[in-house]
């Protein structure tokens, strides 16, 4: 639990409940197109669970579509993270408080249990603060760490806001068309430093990759 009052509690818990009706009302408008959808169910029926890996920036998309599917995803220690978190789990996600400015040794091994006992886990690999499209290595040292494949992830709208902040946060507009990708999964053969910091770097590769095919998929539609 963060270190806030109850009036900050108090007041993160009412964020996320006047958030939620709006949020979900906006993802009901979206139009969906899906690449790699197989993907996911095929790591699970591997007896394995997906480290889904993404851009802080998206998400807002990453959390409609993965909805109510029981991922546990890192949020901050502060009161940004704790609305978050709330609104989360209105959306059928769980939280491991963390982040990599504190307490982020605590959440890896939440994660790492999480994995253990059978749950998918997202991490927004540039989080929480960037700086933006630079992938940290909590992801990838999870992967080597217990054998679960990093299954990277974007989402890109045809239609948005962007937040003018860190990582320019896209928020789809009514009745956008989301364009799905979902890579091939990393796996990762080991904690060693030199290992993961490869990896993390072939994941930081791997994801402009992903957004890049999402964008073109969009901009070819007629």
């Amino acid at each position: 639990m963060p270190d806030l009052t109850p009036k900050e509690l108090r007041k993160a818990g009412a964020i996320a409940a006047a958030a939620y009706p709006f949020v979900a009302a906006l993802g009901r408008t979206l139009t969906w197109q899906v690449e790699g959808e197989t993907r996911y169910a095929d790591i699970v029926r591997a007896g394995q669970q997906p480290i889904i890996a993404f851009w802080h920036g998206r998400i807002f998309g990453g959390l409609h579509y993965f909805r109510d599917r029981g991922i546990v995803v890192m949020t901050s220690r502060n009161f940004d993270g704790e609305w978050i978190a709330r609104l989360l789990t209105r959306f059928g996600f769980g939280t491991a408080r963390g982040s990599t400015s504190r307490g982020a040794a605590r959440a890896l091994v939440q994660l790492r249990r999480d994995l253990a006992s059978g749950k998918p886990v997202g991490v927004a690999v540039d989080g929480p603060r960037g700086p933006a499209r630079v992938a940290q290595p909590g992801a990838i040292w999870l992967a080597g760490a217990t054998g679960n494949p990093v299954l990277p992830f974007h989402v890109e709208a045809n239609r948005a806001w962007e937040a003018r902040s860190w990582d320019r946060a896209q928020i789809p507009k009514p009745f956008a068309t989301m364009h799905v990708v979902i890579g091939e999964p990393m796996f990762v053969a080991s904690t060693d430093q030199a290992v993961v910091e490869a990896k993390t770097r072939e994941l930081e590769r791997v994801l402009p990759g992903l957004e890049a095919h999402a964008r073109a998929a969009l901009s070819s539609r007629p």
